[in-house]
């Protein structure tokens, strides 16, 4: 089943790696443009070659951006009008977590949180707002934890922020419905990533499978499923509320955990 997405506009924010590279190989492989952006030049320019490699007639446009710069982002949206047009799609693939409880969290953490979770968001939705407007199907999805409704006390600032977004998210949606604009989020639980990959070459036990490694760690957590998510599951997850196939959803969350929510 298609997403409906052929010669759709999308932007991805944090898309040169993991869960947004992911995104980004599938929104092409749907037919879409695709225009996304990275702090790190080196990793950005290898994921361009990876995606012309798999897909050499794709329509794609990159940007080395800091989404915590406004000015950074506005130029980066502006590169992005000129290029495509316009813009359909926002995925935005927010920061990493940081792992603190309260008492080992001071005043600057707190503020680092709030700033990597808002305004990584609130900047780039600024920014493409107004062309937003301009199409028939905008949508903007946000990459958000399931720390916004399951806190852990080992992560006190980033599950705060976390929640903060998934309110953010909720009004946004229906703010934005008047200019038919969907809002939508997912909420990850634990995915593989680059960091995992670099505790598995420091394991105890070197003749562990990478399976059976990273599956005790999920056992040992609680995860129904016994695994850690795929990068291309969320995305798949997010492509589908960006696209046209959700068009009767906003303010939503789809939760990909693998069944660790413990909430109903």
């Amino acid at each position: 089943m298609s997403f409906q997405l052929n010669g759709k506009n999308a932007v991805v924010t944090g898309g040169s790696s993991g869960i947004g590279l992911a995104t980004v190989e599938l929104l092409v492989a749907e037919g879409a443009n695709v225009a996304w952006c990275g702090r790190n030049e080196t990793r950005l320019n290898e994921s361009k070659a990876l995606i012309l490699s798999r897909y050499p007639n794709a329509n794609i446009f990159t940007a080395v951006c800091n989404v915590l710069d406004k000015d950074d982002v506005q130029a980066f949206a502006d590169q992005v009008q000129h290029i495509f047009g316009g813009v359909d799609i926002l995925i935005n693939n927010a920061g990493q977590g940081r792992v603190s409880s309260f008492d080992t969290t001071e005043d600057e953490d707190w503020m680092n949180e709030i700033q990597l979770k808002y305004f990584s968001v609130l900047h780039p939705i600024k920014a493409f707002l107004p062309v937003l407007k301009q199409s028939y199907f905008a949508s903007i999805t946000n990459v958000n934890s399931l720390l916004a409704l399951q806190p852990e006390p080992h992560m006190i600032a980033t599950s705060s922020a976390r929640a903060a977004l998934l309110n953010l998210t909720h009004s946004l949606a229906h703010e934005f419905s008047q200019y038919n604009i969907r809002v939508n989020s997912i909420l990850l639980g634990m995915v593989e990533s680059a960091q995992w990959k670099r505790r598995f070459e420091t394991r105890s036990d070197e003749n562990q499978t990478w399976d059976e490694w990273i599956g005790n760690i999920a056992k040992k957590r609680g995860i129904p499923m016994a695994r850690l998510g795929k990068p291309e599951e969320p995305a798949r997850a997010l492509v589908f509320l960006a696209s046209p196939m959700a068009s009767y959803t906003t303010g939503s969350t789809i939760d990909v955990s693998g069944g660790f929510n413990k909430h109903l």
